[in-house]
């Protein structure tokens, strides 16, 4: 049986904008918001208690009730499980030595698939292969290096890619210069920290169009993006990024295929112009 967070995920393409709004709410306060009152649940997505109950239909439940008693019963199974405690605990997972390590962080991405919608995923790629006038990048405390990689790799194949270090003080004039046809991709992981929140406002108040790049639990700041991309990132000690690497390499592929020659063309004159110094290569000593 489906968990209603996959159900969810698996619809969000079907949606209204409204019922968006309703899935990303229920999602980044999962299952606490839909056990509670559907007025309390339209507040949260600044939306109707109406829209609440059709997106509940829309998901295949009869009435409000019938979706309640299904988070439930998913809650129960969840606590009772043996697997879900062991893929979940985190002193579980101390144990296994080097293959229970790597086999942790293979779950990790193997996870993508069932916390991406397909249709938000298919929605970034035609955003970025538009090719806007120009895609910002910024990251966190911990996701600088995210920003920055995905910069990096779409910088070769689009022209326009710009890697913000820091958008609030140093970079601040080029959100400013933001307008509408840009792209502005944001990473927010938990701990989720109030310079996402600054800048997808100010995105939004120049009409670009913004993607968040978030965990599974979803940053605040989701509510603000036109394409949410949730990734799954438990791990130990840290959050993991096996799956966030995952997702982003899949995204520059899927750009990539998009543009057709086009990428290669800027991919060869990159080549052509770049030059990076190399180690020489070391030959074996002859006799």
């Amino acid at each position: 049986m489906d968990d209603v967070r996959d159900i969810v995920s698996g619809r969000v393409g079907e949606l209204t904008p409204a019922e968006k709004r309703c899935a990303r709410a229920l999602l980044s306060r999962y299952p606490a918001l839909g056990l509670g009152t559907a007025a309390d649940w339209a507040a949260e997505a600044r939306t109707s208690m109406p829209t609440v109950l059709r997106f509940v239909a829309h998901l295949g439940f009869g009435t409000y009730r019938d979706f309640q008693q299904r988070l439930r019963e998913e809650s129960t199974r969840h606590a009772m499980s043996p697997v879900q405690r062991a893929t979940r605990s985190r002193q579980d997972v101390k144990q296994g030595g080097f293959a229970g390590l790597i086999e942790r962080r293979i779950m990790v991405a193997g996870e993508v698939m069932r916390t991406v919608p397909a249709s938000e995923f298919d929605a970034a790629i035609r955003l970025l292969a538009e090719q806007p006038r120009r895609i910002y990048l910024a990251g966190g405390f911990f996701s600088s290096h995210l920003a920055a990689l995905l910069a990096a790799q779409l910088g070769h194949i689009l022209s326009g890619v710009v890697h913000t270090v820091d958008p609030l003080v140093k970079d601040l004039a080029k959100y400013l210069d933001v307008e509408a046809g840009d792209v502005v991709v944001i990473f927010d992981f938990r701990r989720y920290e109030e310079s996402a929140h600054k800048v997808s406002e100010l995105v939004k108040r120049r009409k670009a169009r913004l993607v968040m790049i978030t965990d599974h639990e979803m940053s605040p700041t989701a509510e603000l993006a036109d394409v949410v991309l949730p990734v799954y990132v438990d791990g130990v000690p840290f959050d993991s990024h096996s799956g966030v690497l995952v997702l982003l390499e899949s995204l520059v592929e899927g750009v990539f295929d998009a543009l057709g020659t086009t990428a290669l063309q800027r991919m060869e004159r990159w080549e052509e112009d770049v030059r990076i110094a190399r180690a020489p290569m070391r030959h074996p000593a002859t006799a």
